[in-house]
């Protein structure tokens, strides 16, 4: 028998986790704060819904989260569920970038894993509703319904509305890379100012298919967002609906026990995986789906990823490496055109389970394909053949490193090793434009030990693009790159160079090969003079020896597992859901 169907009263919550809350004459107590905060006894008796939000006025990725959590509330309650909001934190990128703030971003999706999981786990709440807008905030959010099992929707806080400067739209990065103009000479202090100040006009995440973007069109691909919720700008009113449905069906779900680990499956993954290569999206997906395949206990690594990159066309010409933004995607016909044509091509598994209740194919079955517009292309007539997105592998990078193809036309560079030990060092450097065209600038020690935090470099990657050395030089990192890199970047090098991978050996002159065709990365030395250097190898000194990020340095683990800090799915004995 379902769990609906049931007046509040006679409502069973023998095999709910708000029943060590709620019921029996031993939760007097527990009650009797129920009662403080203006619950009624009806309210009290039917189950809990955590709403969580990641609102902060940190940015504006997240200030319309709370507003949304109020509709998302009223359609829990109309459905005879009782909402429990609660906030947990952010670490806003846009703003983190270029200073040590970055080495907390990382970080921050533990935390906000962690943070819902213990605030679900003390308050015995039994399905979850998670809104987040910011790039950490998506995966963090995914990650604890994974872990906890409850019946859960995830919703998108919506993406931000273009800017125009000067008849152009233009998007955050137009102002990163302005400000390497600026160090160039072609933008004055007033045009930059001009710029800075209208390129973000409204509420919601970075436009283009940036991290936030990217883990958006996944939340959908996954299962776990309702279809086209992901898509919606915003500060579009009508968000509310997806909000009010979400709150509708999270009740659903609990009537029937449908759960993320029944949705989030290695077919379900493989199709989030496939969707980001299909949009150009950001490379930190090859971080973050293995750190939600991990919650799950199933095992699906950067080579993993990889693997389904190389096998998927690019289809949508999104920024930054095409000329279109989230907004444009959503009015040509949203994330579920991107994901029809994969469909109808064989490039997605239509048979996994949604928080509709249905499965993919079933959701997509109406979708037709709109010709008016050529912001997504047909599978079958991609872009390039394959993805905007690419795995590579080679003696300088043994478990793996990530580069983002989409907009290139050289796939190939071969040049010496130029090695920095900060993201700072090599900022100064390109700023006083101490580097040569055809240079592999290396920034090492900033991967997840390392760093700690695994910073992403854009301000560095902007700076060349200003500059106009963009595509004339290349640069490989242990850390990350932001989902507004372009040029030819590759990140999340691994081994580390805090744990002596090959990367930390590299000296000034050493001859760097980077194929992204074949998928390999490579630096001409003998594996004896690797060897050699090795042994005279010595850790660098951290100056994080207290607090959050040395406490995260303690657990974090390989980038190729997704940086994760505990032994995940695997290893659990008994599931939050079913305690």
């Amino acid at each position: 028998m379902g769990l609906r169907g049931m007046d509040a009263k006679s409502f069973d919550k023998s095999r709910l986790p708000s029943r060590h809350v709620t019921e029996g004459p031993s939760r007097a107590p527990h009650r009797s704060y129920y009662y403080a905060m203006g619950l009624g006894t009806e309210e009290i008796h039917q189950p809990f819904v955590g709403v969580a939000t990641c609102w902060n006025e940190a940015a504006p990725c997240n200030i319309a989260l709370s507003r949304q959590a109020q509709v998302v509330k009223k359609g829990v309650a109309s459905a005879k569920g009782t909402p429990r909001e609660f906030t947990t934190i952010t670490v806003t990128d846009g703003i983190a970038m270029g200073h040590a703030g970055m080495k907390a971003s990382l970080a921050s999706r533990e935390v906000i894993a962690d943070s819902v999981e213990l605030t679900m786990r003390g308050h015995c709440y039994d399905a979850l509703i998670g809104l987040a807008g910011c790039d950490k905030s998506l995966p963090g959010m995914m990650m604890a319904m994974v872990r906890l099992n409850v019946p859960s929707i995830f919703i998108y806080g919506g993406t931000i509305l273009p800017g125009s400067f000067r008849g152009k739209e233009v998007t955050v990065l137009d102002v990163f890379e302005g400000v390497g103009k600026h160090l160039s000479g072609e933008f004055t202090d007033d045009d930059l100012a001009e710029l800075e100040a209208v390129a973000c006009p409204s509420a919601g995440a970075c436009g283009a298919q940036f991290t936030a973007n990217t883990m958006a069109t996944v939340s959908e691909a996954i299962g776990l967002a309702l279809p086209y919720s992901a898509g919606a700008p915003a500060p579009y009113e009508f968000r509310d609906r997806f909000c009010y449905a979400a709150g509708e069906q999270i009740m659903e779900l609990l009537a029937q026990q449908i759960r993320p680990r029944d949705i989030v499956t290695r077919k379900a993954l493989e199709n989030a995986a496939t969707v980001v290569a299909a949009s150009g999206g950001s490379t930190n997906a090859g971080l973050h789906l293995p750190a939600i395949a991990h919650e799950c206990g199933i095992d699906f690594d950067l080579f993993e990823v990889a693997k389904i990159f190389k096998r998927t066309p690019y289809i949508a010409d999104l920024k930054p490496g095409g000329k279109y933004i989230a907004k444009d995607m959503f009015e040509a016909g949203g994330i579920p055109l991107l994901m029809k044509t994969l469909l109808d091509n064989g490039f997605l598994h239509g048979d996994c389970l949604t928080v509709t209740g249905r499965t993919i194919a079933e959701n997509l079955e109406h979708v037709q394909w709109n010709d008016e517009q050529d912001v997504v292309h047909p599978a079958n007539k991609p872009i390039s053949p394959t993805g905007g997105v690419v795995g590579l592998s080679g003696n300088l990078a043994p478990d793996g490193a990530i580069v983002k193809v989409a907009g290139m036309t050289n796939l190939r560079f071969k040049g010496p090793a130029r090695c920095f030990d900060t993201e700072e060092e090599c900022f100064e450097a390109v700023r006083s434009r101490q580097y040569r065209e055809g240079d592999v600038l290396v920034i090492r020690y900033e991967g997840p030990k390392g760093g700690p935090g695994m910073r992403e470099m854009l301000s560095t990657t902007s700076a060349l693009y200003g500059q106009g050395m963009g595509s004339k030089v290349a640069l490989i990192t242990d850390g990350r790159f932001s989902g507004a890199t372009r040029g030819f970047c590759i990140g999340h090098v691994g081994p580390e160079a805090a744990v002596g991978g090959p990367i930390a050996l590299l000296e000034d002159g050493d001859v760097i090969e980077i194929d992204a065709e074949a998928g390999t990365i490579s630096v001409e030395l003998e594996d004896t003079e690797l060897d050699r250097r090795r042994q005279r190898w010595t850790p660098r000194e951290t100056d994080y020896r207290s607090g959050a990020l040395w406490k995260y340095a303690q657990t974090v683990g390989a980038a190729r597992k997704g940086a994760v800090t505990h032994p995940g799915g695997a290893a659990e004995t008994v599931c939050y859901a079913d305690q």
